[in-house]
């Protein structure tokens, strides 16, 4: 598969950006995949294997792209999940403000997964889990820190970015940091080394 071109199958900047500043070339196209029905065939339990489906059905539906022909898609997704919730991003600081709340003293899990899918077929996956404190943060913490980030805490399925305040929210993490960005950078890096799309 050398020279085969690489297309990441989403439209999250974050993840574009951790390629981009890994040193891979790619093209960027919006799966625009109906996650909810996809999310629909899970149970609430099934989170890690949910991330991972998420991610090939994205993968999938931009390698099946006549234009993409031979082409190798990436698909990533992530889901939080914590004790019998499954979180998805909020859709008002209202929302925002509530998961928080739940979260807080608690641990949570960031179960991320990624996929890459060539002509429609998946031709590797793999999903990733990451637990995450909170520490037990004031009321007055939480709204100095609403309303500094405004709506870019509804950007992200956990309503925080660790690169940024969001990591005032926490005591302790333990698991791998891309992963908890929602790609799992090094092992997606060996295998595209594998497959000969990078530099080995």
């Amino acid at each position: 598969m050398a020279g085969s071109k690489l297309i990441l199958a989403s439209g999250s900047s974050v993840r574009a950006t951790l390629l981009r500043q890994a040193g891979v070339s790619f093209d960027v196209v919006d799966s625009r995949l109906d996650e909810d029905d996809v999310k629909q065939r899970f149970a609430a339990s099934e989170t890690t294997a949910l991330a991972l489906r998420l991610a090939e059905e994205k993968a999938l539906a931009v390698s099946r792209l006549p234009e993409n022909a031979n082409a190798i898609a990436i698909g990533a997704d992530q889901i939080l999940s914590c004790e019998t919730k499954r979180f998805d991003k909020p859709g008002s600081m209202a929302q925002a403000r509530d998961n928080l709340l739940f979260l807080r003293g608690k641990t949570h899990i960031l179960h991320s997964g990624v996929a890459l899918a060539r002509n429609g077929v998946i031709i590797w996956g793999l999903g990733e889990e990451a637990k995450l404190t909170m520490r037990g943060f004031t009321h007055e913490f939480l709204d100095a820190y609403l309303a500094s980030l405004g709506d870019k805490v509804m950007k992200s399925v956990g309503c925080y970015q660790l690169e940024g305040p969001g990591i005032q929210l926490f005591e302790r993490i333990d698991g791998d940091y891309f992963t908890i960005l929602g790609l799992p950078l090094l092992p997606l890096l060996a295998e595209l080394r594998r497959l000969g799309v990078v530099m080995p």
